[in-house]
């Protein structure tokens, strides 16, 4: 049972990188489809979404071909001497980037959608830059949409399973992730190992929704306490 730390630690990981990379993406991102007016902007945001629809297999495999020698992917890291992409480690982050991109985009986007302007326009009367608006301004006024990104994140990138399988299949200490692991015992008839991490992710998922739940409640709370 020992063994099966390996997994987890690497699901941690493989969480924390996603996670710690679409909140520096996601940002811009969201930012922007909330202040544009190019009528491009429904196509990006439907493409930003499409994970959320998509069967995790149909991604997981145009993902495994554009990492194949001469996809895509692979041939944007070549140069930096990161490959292959398929079946490593990397290829699981850059997949896991993708696939959890709108769990970060979706509450960042609603946070700055209902930023009320008239703040920013009287730091604007007070000559603060455009940055440093966004830094004293929205930035603390997002802090629950960021916490709301990170968790929902974190945890979707944990209980991944479809399209990790697809992209970095079965390899210990590189890509044998909780999922995989889970699936692993199931496969092999082993029920009590695969109670043990099945019973931990129960118990994650669980806190992780009673956080967010409490979260919201709270900013909840406290806008309710400004409008009054």
């Amino acid at each position: 049972m020992m063994t099966d730390w390996q997994p987890i630690v690497l699901s941690a990981k493989l969480a924390s990188l996603t996670t710690l990379i679409l909140l520096l993406l996601a940002t811009p991102l969201a930012w922007w489809l909330s202040r544009t007016q190019s009528r491009f902007k429904h196509v990006i945001t439907s493409i930003v979404s499409l994970p959320l629809v998509l069967p995790p297999t149909v991604l997981g495999f145009y993902l495994l071909v554009s990492m194949a020698p001469g996809g895509i992917l692979n041939d944007a890291f070549t140069p930096f001497g990161i490959t292959p992409l398929a079946f490593s480690f990397t290829g699981l982050v850059i997949a896991s980037v993708i696939y959890s991109l709108p769990f970060a985009v979706q509450p960042l986007l609603n946070a700055f959608e209902h930023l009320d302007n008239k703040l920013l326009e009287a730091a604007a009367t007070l000559r603060a830059s455009p940055r440093d608006r966004f830094c004293s301004i929205v930035l603390p006024l997002a802090r629950p949409a960021y916490l709301s990104a990170g968790i929902l994140t974190f945890a979707h990138t944990v209980g991944e399973f479809g399209v990790i399988l697809m992209i970095g299949g079965n390899i210990p200490g590189e890509t044998r992730v909780l999922s995989i692991a889970i699936y692993d015992h199931v496969e092999a008839l082993e029920y009590s190992q695969a109670h043990w991490l099945s019973g931990g992710m129960i118990l994650f998922s669980f806190v992780v929704l009673y956080a967010l739940y409490r979260l919201n409640d709270r900013a909840t709370t406290k806008q309710s306490s400004w409008a009054s």
